[in-house]
C-alpha cells in the first residue's frame, strides 16, 4: 500500500499501535528499490498479517522524506506503538531481510510474559533470565504466599527496574525487622502471611498491600527522617511504587517533591 503526507498518521503511526508496520521509503528511478521491494513484499506476506509493509515514494512525499531524515533509498524503517524501533538503508539480501522482520515479532518470552501464570512467568525467565517483566510479578507471587526468600532470588538477578527494586527493598526491611524481633524467616514463612515490618513501616505496607497508595506512600515518606540506615532502603519502596503508578500522574509528582525534601 502507498502513502502520502494525508494517509500516514493513520496508515503508519495510528496502526502500528496494533501491529508493526514497515514503512519503505522509494523512488521510481531507484534501482535497488526496485530488487528490495518484491523482497520485502514476500517476506512481510510469509508472516501472515503479522506485519504490515507500506511504501512512500520520496519524490511524490519530500515532507515526509524530509521529516524521517531519509538522505539515501531503499531505506527502511519499521514503526512500533508509534515510533521508529529499527531501520536499515540498502538493499539487504533476503536472509538479512528476514532476520530484521523477525525482531519486530513478539518472542516466545513475550507471549508467556502476556499468559502471567506461575508457570509462564518461570519459563520466561529461563529463556531470558532477568527480563523484569516477568522476574517482578513471579516474585510478587512468591512473595504473597509466603516465599519471601525465593522471591528475593529472582529479584536480585534483574537489573535496572525500580520495581524489582522496591519489591527486594521491602523484603530486606521486613526480614531485618523479623531478625531484630527474633522471629525466623521460616517461622513467618509456615505462617504463609507477609512478615512484619517495624511499626513504622508495617502500617504504610499493610495500606499499599490494602490498595490504599497515596496512605502508604505518605507512611512510608514520614519514616524517613527516624529510619537511619534504612532510609535508602525505603527510598527504594517508594520509588518502586511511583514507578509502577506511572510517571504522570498527579500523585507521582507530589511525593516524588515530598520524597525529595525529606531526604535532602
Amino acid at each position: 500500500m502507498d502513502v502520502t503526507g494525508q494517509t500516514f498518521a493513520t496508515a503508519v503511526i495510528e496502526r502500528s499501535k496494533q501491529v508493526p508496520v514497515v514503512v519503505d521509503f522509494w523512488a521510481e528511478w531507484c534501482g535497488p528499490c526496485r530488487q528490495l521491494g518484491p523482497v520485502l513484499e514476500r517476506a512481510v506476506a510469509d508472516r501472515g498479517g503479522r506485519i504490515e509493509l507500506v511504501r512512500v515514494d520520496t519524490d511524490r512525499n519530500p515532507g515526509l522524506a524530509q521529516a524521517f531524515r531519509i538522505q539515501g533509498i531503499p531505506a527502511v524503517k519499521a514503526f512500533k506503538d508509534g515510533t521508529v524501533v529499527s531501520e536499515f538503508t540498502g538493499a539487504l539480501p533476503a536472509p538479512a531481510v528476514e532476520q530484521f522482520l523477525d525482531g519486530l515479532l513478539p518472542s516466545e518470552a513475550d507471549g508467556l510474559v502476556a499468559d502471567g501464570d506461575e508457570a509462564a512467568l518461570r519459563r520466561a525467565l529461563e529463556l531470558e533470565p532477568g527480563r523484569a517483566d516477568a522476574a517482578v510479578p513471579l516474585a510478587k507471587l512468591l512473595y504473597a504466599r509466603g516465599e519471601r526468600d525465593a522471591a528475593a532470588a529472582i529479584l536480585e538477578n534483574v537489573s535496572g527496574s525500580f520495581a524489582a527494586d522496591g519489591l527486594l527493598a521491602r523484603i530486606g526491611l521486613e526480614r531485618d525487622a523479623i531478625g531484630s524481633a527474633g522471629t525466623t524467616a521460616a517461622d513467618t514463612a509456615s505462617a504463609g502471611t507477609p512478615a512484619a515490618a517495624a511499626p513504622e513501616l508495617s502500617e504504610a505496607f499493610a495500606a499499599l498491600d490494602a490498595g490504599q497508595t497515596e496512605r502508604g506512600i505518605d507512611l512510608l515518606i514520614e519514616a524517613i527522617p527516624t529510619a537511619d540506615g534504612a532510609r535508602d532502603e525505603i527510598r527504594k519502596v517508594i520509588v518502586g511504587v511511583l514507578d509502577e503508578l506511572g510517571s504522570d500522574t498527579d500523585l507521582a509528582r507530589a511525593a516524588r517533591r515530598r520524597l525529595a525534601a525529606a531526604l535532602y
